[in-house]
């Protein structure tokens, strides 16, 4: 019996890919190379994609056998996942594999902002050592300051407990109910309130439609005008160009963001320029933990080749 051919178009972890091929015949196909995907994409019955790689109609039109698609990371944005399933094509993902990263990476950023480190590597004259230790005096520490999480999900409450380690206030708004243990302390408010208390307001939310442009000029109008915006989740969620106002009306206020819309960036992103806005090419799952951990949805494509259930089907959102 021949074994079943699986595609990936982006990374995978060495360890990852030698075990999936132990059990299937693997082939890269890089997804720049559409015309190569497409032709040997006729024959597999896997697919696995990171980020970059579109899980369209017209795609799936060129793989009559697939059966399943991994996804090696958390989100679906990528992958139309109704027309996968109108297709009889499974989707599975790793919904836990990238979010102590993540995490990090969301106070990697605040950090840097909030305390910015100054280095030397000579020496310097009294005057010139006591001029640097007075310009890098900065107004707040963390301690000091109300942490409003948008989105209360697997990454939102790792944020609320490196929080606590801070003795940050943190605060949240989520559309579902989230029992008091899993919360590390986050007390939940209404999304009005959330907007109007936080110092640094970070968006944990999925990709579906009504989160698009959750950001806007209206709720803008709502935060505070030194606010710390932080986004790492999608960057669909925020209005480039309202928050791009907001920001030269504002000059004590600063963007932190991790992911946008479109990636990557055009010449025309509305926020490229503004000093207040730091803009990140999309790193914050950038470890080889992470990368590992999101290349072993080869499991789960496996287990789906096999007749088995999958252990992390994927819903629409990807949460």
């Amino acid at each position: 019996m021949s074994r079943p051919l699986v595609i990936f178009t982006e990374h995978l972890d060495r360890d990852a890919e030698a075990w999936l091929h132990e059990r299937c015949e693997v082939e890269s196909c890089p997804v720049q190379d559409g015309a190569r995907l497409r032709e040997r994409l006729k024959g597999a019955h896997g697919l696995i994609v990171r980020t970059y790689t579109r899980v369209d109609a017209a795609l799936l039109d060129a793989a009559p056998t697939l059966r399943v698609v991994g996804r090696a990371g958390v989100g679906l944005d990528n992958i139309d996942v109704a027309e996968c399933r109108r297709r009889g094509i499974e989707v599975v993902h790793t919904p836990d594999a990238n979010g102590d990263a993540v995490a990090e990476y969301v106070f990697a950023m605040l950090l840097a902002d909030v305390r910015p480190m100054r280095y030397i590597d000579a020496p310097m004259a009294p005057e010139a050592w006591h001029a640097l230790r007075k310009r890098v005096v900065m107004p707040r520490q963390l301690r000091e300051m109300t942490l409003g999480i948008l989105g209360l999900g697997k990454i939102g409450r790792r944020v609320a407990r490196i929080a606590r380690g801070f003795e940050m206030t943190a605060i949240y708004h989520d559309l579902v109910e989230i029992p008091e243990a899993e919360r590390h302390g986050a007390i939940p408010v209404l999304r009005d309130e959330l907007f109007a208390r936080a110092d640094v307001l970070t968006i944990h939310v999925d990709h579906r439609a009504r989160n698009r442009h959750l950001i806007n000029a209206a709720t803008l109008t709502q935060v505070k005008p030194e606010v710390i915006l932080i986004n790492t989740s999608r960057g669909m969620v925020v209005d480039h160009a309202a928050l791009a106002e907001f920001l030269r009306r504002h000059a004590t206020a600063r963007a932190l963001l991790d992911v946008h819309d479109p990636e990557p960036i055009e010449a025309d992103h509305p926020l490229l320029g503004l000093a207040n806005a730091r803009l990140a090419p999309h790193l914050a799952a950038a470890t080889k933990r992470a990368h590992a951990n999101m290349s072993w949805v080869v499991r789960d494509v496996w287990r789906v080749l096999r007749g088995e259930k999958a252990e992390f089907g994927a819903t629409e959102c990807g949460e």
